[in-house]
């Protein structure tokens, strides 16, 4: 199969870029993204490193990152499994893309940029929940931010499809899966909303 590899040959399959797509972009926040943003309590998180990339998503309970200036974001990072590819990948390399969503609606507004982290007490500490605070705060340093075509969210009706997932694998059966039947899924799954609950900040 012959493939691009070449950015003139990609130029020259596509042709001309919209100029819509150029003039959407904007190097620090602006009116519109900014209400769209605070109102965004889920994104993709995107980064990369050393091993390769790394995309997780990320929600709240309120908006799921903070302007704390026109050139910069501040998400909180919740306690979950300490896994945190992505905050290795932040210390060793710092590129970010974030894509914010808000349910109902097909714009999404993205972000790339530079990103650092903290674990500024005071800082943390204006995220309290339920007496909780978060591990540490991503600092968003913004490059570019603009508003992505719709058509993915519509031509995959995300909205408006309903709960689709009848039948598919848990999360406790894929557990089971990836250990060849040694962890024991249905015990996973039986406690998870309990776990949720008592875990999620």
């Amino acid at each position: 199969m012959e493939t691009i590899d070449s950015i003139e040959a990609l130029e020259a399959h596509y042709g001309e870029t919209h100029p819509a797509a150029i003039l959407k972009v904007a190097n620090r926040m602006a009116p519109a993204y900014r209400k769209w943003i605070e109102a965004s309590r889920f994104c993709v998180m995107s980064t990369v490193g050393p091993e390769g990339v790394d995309g997780t998503p990320r929600g709240d309970d309120g908006p799921v990152v903070r302007e704390l200036d026109d050139k910069t974001l501040a998400m909180p990072d919740w306690r979950g499994n300490n896994r945190i590819d992505s905050l290795r990948n932040i210390v060793r390399d710092g590129r970010i893309a974030l894509m914010f969503m808000v349910p109902g609606d097909n714009i999404v507004i993205r972000v790339n940029g530079k990103a650092k982290l903290t674990a500024d007490e005071d800082l943390r500490k204006t995220w309290e929940q339920k007496g909780k605070h978060p591990a540490t705060v991503i600092l968003i340093h913004i490059e570019e931010v603009y508003a992505q075509c719709p058509k993915a969210l519509i031509r995959s009706r995300l909205w408006s499809s309903g709960d689709e997932s009848d039948g598919l694998p848990s999360l406790g059966d894929m557990l089971t899966e990836m250990s060849k039947g040694d962890f024991d899924g249905a015990a996973f799954d039986k406690n998870s909303p309990k776990r949720i609950k008592e875990t999620i900040w």
